[in-house]
């Protein structure tokens, strides 16, 4: 079972969040000499980045990198990289060697072979995963009823190319293999209606029905997640 930080506020949580990063980031670095975590787009991430920016690290032995990624230009404002430039690598936290997972191909499935060779040069397992998940269960870019969901649970390969079922963008996004090869698996959620989905995924039942159970029912990785209230 997971364990669960429970907050009033989302900007409590994520000071909490910040700070079990940057003690597992500061481990790492001590223990093996580098330190690594996938990052999540979305709204709920941002105070958590911004607040990991002012953290005292060797920023330059940490490697940064994506759970998922829209194929848009990296100065689009749907870009996680944009999101994550603008928030974490500020600073001393510059210093850190970020891992995009957009390429210049036209599309990302000519762009996921790519994609796929330079995540396999990262240092496996990552340190951490920070996953987000959304009002119909989808975590990173596995969405219910996407046309690629069967194959990003099964598949062996560390990232796909997904095109989500309704929202804007192709997507490329880390496989459930992927997200499982972590020492840490966070979820940060906010939120009546999520802590709701949260519930019915903790419950049990098809992965394929609520994609966020393949990080809530395994046990190969140990998840920590942050509830707040609003």
């Amino acid at each position: 079972m997971p364990i669960e930080h429970l907050f009033a506020t989302g900007a409590q949580a994520a000071a909490d969040i910040a700070a079990r990063i940057a003690t597992i980031l500061s481990d790492a670095v001590a223990q093996r000499g580098v330190a690594s975590i996938a990052l999540s787009g979305g709204r709920s991430p941002r105070p958590v980045l911004e607040a990991l920016s002012q953290v005292d690290l060797d920023w330059g032995k940490v490697v940064v990198t994506l759970v998922d990624e829209r194929w848009v230009a990296p100065d689009n404002a749907d870009s996680n990289e944009k999101l994550v430039r603008d928030t974490l690598l500020r600073g001393a936290a510059a210093q850190a060697r970020f891992v995009p997972m957009k390429t210049p191909a036209a599309n990302a499935y000519a762009g996921q072979a790519a994609v796929e060779a330079a995540f396999a040069d990262l240092p496996w397992p990552l340190d951490i995963i920070l996953l987000g998940m959304g009002d119909d269960g989808h975590t990173a870019s596995l969405f219910p009823e996407g046309k690629e969901l069967a194959e990003g649970l099964t598949s062996q390969a560390l990232t796909i190319a997904a095109t989500p079922p309704v929202a804007p963008h192709e997507r490329m996004s880390l496989t459930a293999h992927g997200i499982s090869q972590s020492r840490h698996i966070f979820l940060q959620i906010s939120g009546a209606a999520k802590k709701a989905v949260y519930d019915r995924a903790l419950a049990g039942g098809a992965v394929e029905e609520l994609p966020i159970r393949l990080a809530l029912l395994q046990d190969k990785a140990p998840v920590e997640v942050w509830i707040a209230e609003i």
